[in-house]
């Protein structure tokens, strides 16, 4: 059973929002989860999409075309804390507070499907 991966860097979400959209669709078929995903109002949803359906090409694309998005399911699913970017917001009497922009790094893997067994 082979495994595919994609990766998206440095994109302009918190890994804390963006986990709780993760969560949505750990261990699901690749079917289930374009749908769960494409119908959640959240920013995450979106960018957790596209690394998705860039894992099922890629698992499409390396096992020439000997796999369908039928067969794959999300195996892991992770939104993992990229570099902060750090600003500053002037206050009052000629303090500042640093504004924190949080970037993530977002790892999809999908996989076959196992075949069941039935028993006789």
């Amino acid at each position: 059973m082979e495994k595919f991966k994609a990766v998206s860097k440095y994109i302009r979400i918190s890994p804390r929002k963006g986990g709780l959209v993760a969560d949505l669709i750990r261990g699901k078929s690749c079917d289930e989860a374009r749908a769960i995903l494409k119908f959640t109002p959240k920013k995450p949803a979106r960018h957790i999409l596209k690394t998705l359906n860039s894992a099922i090409a890629n698992a499409i694309d390396r096992s020439d075309g000997a796999l369908d998005a039928m067969d794959l399911y999300v195996d892991h699913v992770s939104v993992n804390q990229g570099p902060t970017m750090k600003r500053m917001k002037p206050r009052a009497r000629g303090r500042a507070d640093v504004i924190n922009k949080r970037t993530s790094h977002i790892n999809v893997t999908v996989a076959e499907k196992k075949e069941e067994k039935v028993k006789e």
